[in-house]
């Protein structure tokens, strides 16, 4: 029996608010009326849909988890055999201390770990530790750092705060008032905003990703460095996206970032669910003398998939595969909008890269036609890639071999209007579906 991806998606949503648990997962940010929704099993980068129909993914890779490739062979014999043992005790599990010291050897700066599941609560944990150390309350930011209270609490101001940052119009219904004010964004690399936030009062903590799709530049750096240092303010940096993949650990370390606390989360453990704030034990130590606990932390699962990636790493040259797979496909889709007269610009990123249009309001259209043209060949695709150890150099050649095609397509409907979208156009933002 064939089953019917949309229609099942439908049934979702009328028992799971929104269909799921995470947004970018949700089929209408990538083709309302056609993306497979769910999958039965995954290898490397390709996945099969529940009705066996195997697909290449040159997209998310499960959102930027799964550097190493899905279902990684290495990684799951090693999380296996933990499991076999047992995974959750009245008695703790040596893989936690073992990860923490695994990753103090890699992050040198720091002196201690705290354990988390997802990268939003460990963003949530390291805001609470740097309230606590500083005993103030207002969090500066810029990027994207989850959907807890002290983060969507910016949107109590104006609902466009958020806006730059990833997201638009995020509705903080249920985010208590009085929050108000205690979250004040930034803008990514924008020196006047920094130099506007030097004098303000009461600040706990700047928190910032190194890099989105572009990275801080010097100068940023520089300042934000200087001004933590100077005001005693904790420098969080999230690396739930960027990290592992550029190196081991953080790309802080490339740009010249100082932390107090860095995040880690996603690539970290390949799939499974672990994250971690590294830190200096001056204000780590806090953490004592404020109430964090969860029974979800001390489980095995998550510490022992950390070590299998650590592992793997030193074992394989990921990094410098990934940087020329993913300079390789940049270099591509250039040549080939050449080559189609189309418009488009790259990121400056290696490991994870984007394409984007330039023709203004009908990107986002030109966008989901892109996706729709490439799923017709079993690819899901959009203007991201986020680059896996499994992106071998023919998948490669046949993905660009499509892509040229596609991006043909897409020029000869801006010349023509003949061959448009047969999908609604993907919704990219937090809306309530109805």
């Amino acid at each position: 029996m064939i089953i019917d991806n949309k229609n099942l998606w439908k049934k979702a949503r009328k028992i799971i608010p929104g269909g799921n648990g995470l947004l970018s997962k949700r089929p209408e940010r990538f083709l309302p009326d056609g993306w497979p929704t769910y999958f039965k099993k995954a290898k490397g980068i390709h996945i099969w849909d529940l009705n066996n129909k195997k697909f290449m993914d040159m997209t998310y890779m499960g959102i930027g988890t799964s550097v190493l490739g899905y279902n990684n062979t290495f990684i799951n014999n090693f999380v296996k055999n933990k499991i076999d043992q047992g995974i959750n005790t009245t008695l703790n599990c040596y893989e936690e201390y073992e990860l923490a010291k695994e990753l103090l050897k890699i992050d040198k700066f720091a002196d201690q770990v705290k354990f988390a599941r997802g990268g939003g609560e460990a963003m949530s944990l390291a805001i609470r530790i740097a309230r606590a150390k500083t005993r103030k309350n207002k969090i500066i930011f810029c990027g994207y750092h989850g959907w807890h209270d002290w983060y969507l609490s910016a949107n109590l101001q104006n609902i466009k705060n958020l806006n730059n940052h990833l997201l638009k119009n995020l509705k903080p219904v249920g985010v208590p008032k009085n929050f108000k004010n205690s979250a004040i964004p930034i803008e990514f690399n924008n020196l006047e905003m920094l130099k506007k936030i030097r004098n303000l009062k009461d600040i706990a903590a700047i928190v910032v990703e190194p890099c989105r799709m572009e990275k801080l530049s010097k100068r940023y750096v520089n300042k934000l460095n200087s001004i933590c240092k100077k005001r005693k303010i904790v420098l969080i940096v999230d690396e739930i996206t960027s990290g592992w993949r550029d190196c081991k650990g953080g790309i802080y370390k490339k740009i010249g970032l100082k932390p107090s606390l860095v995040i880690y989360g996603k690539a970290l453990g390949n799939g499974f669910a672990i994250s971690a704030i590294i830190g200096e034990k001056k204000v780590m130590d806090i953490a004592q003398d404020t109430f964090v606990s969860s029974t979800a932390w001390t489980e095995r699962v998550g510490f022992a998939a950390g070590l299998g990636v650590i592992k793997f790493l030193n074992k394989n040259d990921v990094f410098s595969h990934n940087k020329k797979i993913g300079i390789k496909i940049k270099r591509g889709w250039l040549a080939l909008a050449k080559k189609h007269g189309l418009k488009i610009e790259v990121n400056n990123l290696n490991t994870i890269i984007n394409f984007n249009f330039l023709y203004g309001k009908k990107n986002d259209y030109l966008i989901t036609l892109f996706t729709e043209i490439m799923l017709k060949k079993n690819v899901l695709a959009n203007n991201t890639i986020y680059i896996s150890y499994y992106h071998k150099d023919q998948i490669i050649v046949k993905y660009l071999r499509l892509v040229d095609k596609a991006f043909k397509r897409i020029s000869n409907f801006l010349k023509t209007n003949d061959g448009g979208l047969k999908s609604q156009v993907r919704k990219f933002n937090y809306t309530r579906l109805k």
